[in-house]
């Protein structure tokens, strides 16, 4: 298990350097970066992300120092000085041509050093260290009750296959497969938030803005009334993929010989049920816990941190991608894919904990 432990971390360097690589050659053929953003700013023009680059005819004369931009000059730098468009250029590290960049980004990356945000003055880790509770509150609770749900649901449609209570949960599951979280967070906010009928749960943030003054047990319960209505959002488009997921995986042990054994030799139901098939069954479907909650942080949260108003990575990413904040941007896509990447192994090895007969060990990566 170790070799196997050993290759799949040598595997993730390649792997990470093609992910940052071709996000860098597509975020940079992206127009509206954030040199032409300032200088918009400065002529009083709205900022927008799809400007375009005009011709080198125009007759302005931009430094030919910048590489990577070189028979090309910023519409919006008409009439600007071009030394100050060379500074903006060297301010934010065009001067240098696109692969020097690239490995100086990687060069720093390794050593977890992702510089400061272009438009705040504050470094990236310091942000990305800031907004991490928010998603991981979000993705631990609602992966913690996916599951909670999934399991026991699932488990007992497999034992009631075929009867009304499996045929009613089907329709449940039909219908939160269905309706995509955001749009559910969406009709939780007109119901629950004031939107139109009751005002029961808080519109956006976290806690409250007197939470630092609140006791112990007031603050945990304004922590649960703020994130009750985002989570509720994201777990009914997560449950059911999974509880279906964990009624099929006990269908197809329940027929097995070895539990036909296990009650031919008198053991109660129960006893069959959760001492032998569960450990069968329940092996892919716990394992995938750690690829589970990475999925639900990374794509899961976003829009509901956005429609909440929640501070965290996903409307932090959202926020810089806006805004070509290339630092924020790569920092935090580096991150969610060094996790991910992570949690991968962290799921392998956990196949091999509920099950020894599991070995990675005789297989190729």
């Amino acid at each position: 298990m170790l070799a196997y432990i050993i290759r799949r971390l040598l595997l993730i360097i390649p792997t990470l350097f093609g992910v940052m690589l071709v996000n860098f050659v597509i975020i940079q053929a992206a127009p509206g970066g954030p040199v032409e953003q300032v200088i918009a700013r400065l002529r009083g023009h709205d900022v927008d992300a799809t400007a375009r680059f005009s011709g080198s005819s125009s007759g302005d004369n931009l430094s030919n120092s910048t590489n990577t931009r070189s028979e090309a000059v910023y519409r919006g730098a008409q009439g600007l000085d071009p030394a100050f468009v060379a500074e903006l250029e060297k301010m934010y590290g065009f001067d240098k041509p696109a692969h020097e960049r690239f490995l100086m980004m990687l060069s720093q990356y390794i050593r977890f050093d992702f510089g400061e945000s272009f438009y705040k003055d504050q470094r990236v880790t310091d942000i990305v260290l800031d907004k991490m509770p928010v998603s991981i509150s979000l993705g631990l609770w609602t992966t913690l009750l996916v599951y909670m749900i999934s399991i026991p649901l699932g488990v007992l449609k497999a034992v009631r296959d075929g009867s009304r209570f499996d045929l009613w949960t089907s329709g449940a599951v039909v219908v939160g497969n269905a309706i995509p979280s955001f749009l559910f967070a969406i009709l939780l906010i007109v119901v629950f938030a004031g939107g139109r009928y009751m005002d029961w749960f808080p519109l956006r943030g976290l806690t409250s803005l007197d939470w630092a003054d609140l006791t112990w047990p007031a603050r945990v319960l304004d922590y649960l009334w703020h994130i009750s209505l985002p989570v509720m959002a994201m777990v009914i488009g997560g449950f059911a993929g999974l509880t279906l997921l964990t009624k099929n995986s006990f269908l197809e042990e329940i027929n097995k010989q070895y539990v036909m054994t296990a009650r031919a030799k008198g053991l109660k139901e129960n006893r069959v049920l959760y001492g032998h098939i569960f450990r069968n069954a329940m092996l892919i479907v716990i394992a995938g816990f750690p690829g589970a909650f990475v999925g639900i942080l990374f794509t899961g949260s976003l829009l509901i941190e956005v429609i909440f108003s929640l501070d965290g990575l996903g409307l932090l990413g959202y926020e810089a991608a806006l805004g070509r904040d290339y630092p924020v941007m790569f920092a935090t896509l580096y991150f969610f894919s060094l996790l991910g990447l992570l949690m991968n192994l962290v799921g392998d090895i956990t196949y091999t904990i509920i099950d020894p007969r599991i070995d990675f060990e005789s297989r190729e990566v």
